[in-house]
């Protein structure tokens, strides 16, 4: 497999968890966390320290943690102190520069090249040609599948179904004896202990991270979600989630694809934002048809 193909795939997995994370805030809450980028960012250097400290095991689960207690500032900015949902985020990202910085011991870039990390120890455990040879991947896809598995468990439960429903109409589910804080609280942690997750396994995998790590994740996880948007028609809850990760397999190809072409590195953000503008087009420019067929036949039927 060719390196531009596996490099392809893999960020494709990794930036899954954000997409991922985001369908569950965006699409399924029905709320814009603009925090993705310092949250991914935070859980990248989380999963640092600890792995530099000698706890390679303990890496995800604290960048979980920590992605939890970022979703957790975010929605209670939100929730109990009345600040709009884009704005809390914004300030959320701009304090985590800070955060992400202090958590690195004041440095700006952490090289593990030395240090154990799950990706290692589980490809040295191995013997199996195969899985050395695509061990990345493969743990990647499984973290995936967990996680898949997990929100199509989740988004069934009382909770879940909570949570969907303040989506739609908070006004009905507070009139339900549901308080649409606790939900907004529980979505935003989950969603932002993915979005960490996904900073976590690439800062692993890369054996390194930098302050800006996370930068334009945001713009990344939107488009890709986007594009998944186009699938969604009549789909199940699972499948949805699936077309997340296509979504993004998508996204990562175009990315590739640019670079294919030699197309220089700062013009990358311009195609992510003009992905972003295309897929925000299309469910309008598709509901227009109709209309733009009905003006082009009574355009010709008048010649």
């Amino acid at each position: 497999m060719s390196t531009l193909i596996y490099t392809t795939l893999e960020l494709s997995l990794i930036g899954s968890l954000t997409v991922l994370g985001l369908y569950l805030s965006y699409i399924t809450l029905n709320v814009c966390d603009l925090s993705t980028d310092g949250c991914f960012t935070l859980g990248a250097t989380t999963a640092a320290v600890v792995a530099l400290s000698g706890h390679p095991y303990l890496a995800i689960p604290a960048a979980m943690m920590s992605g939890i207690l970022s979703g957790l500032v975010v929605s209670l900015l939100q929730t109990y102190f009345g600040v709009n949902s884009l704005l809390s985020g914004i300030i959320v990202n701009t304090a985590l520069y800070s955060v992400n910085i202090a958590v690195m011991g004041n440095s700006s870039l952490l090289n593990l090249n030395k240090t154990k990390t799950i990706y290692s120890i589980l490809k040295d455990l191995s013997k199996d040609t195969l899985f050395q040879s695509f061990s990345f991947l493969i743990i990647e896809a499984a973290i995936v599948a967990l996680v898949i598995v997990f929100l199509n468990y989740f988004l069934k439960t009382r909770i879940g179904l909570a949570i969907r429903a303040t989506g739609d109409n908070p006004i009905m589910v507070q009139a339900s004896s549901i308080d649409p804080k606790i939900t907004t609280i529980i979505a935003l942690c989950i969603s932002n202990s993915f979005t960490a997750l996904s900073g976590c396994l690439l800062c692993l995998s890369q054996k390194s991270v930098n302050i800006d790590i996370g930068n334009g994740m945001v713009t990344i996880a939107l488009a890709s979600l986007l594009i998944s948007r186009i699938f969604y028609k009549n789909s199940s809850t699972l499948k949805r989630l699936l077309y997340c990760v296509l979504g993004t397999l998508i996204f990562r190809s175009v990315y590739a694809l640019a670079l294919r072409m030699n197309m220089p590195a700062y013009m990358l953000k311009f195609v992510s934002a003009l992905i972003v503008a295309i897929t925000i087009s299309i469910p309008y420019i598709r509901s227009k048809l109709p209309l733009y067929k009905r003006k082009a036949e009574i355009r010709r039927s008048s010649l």
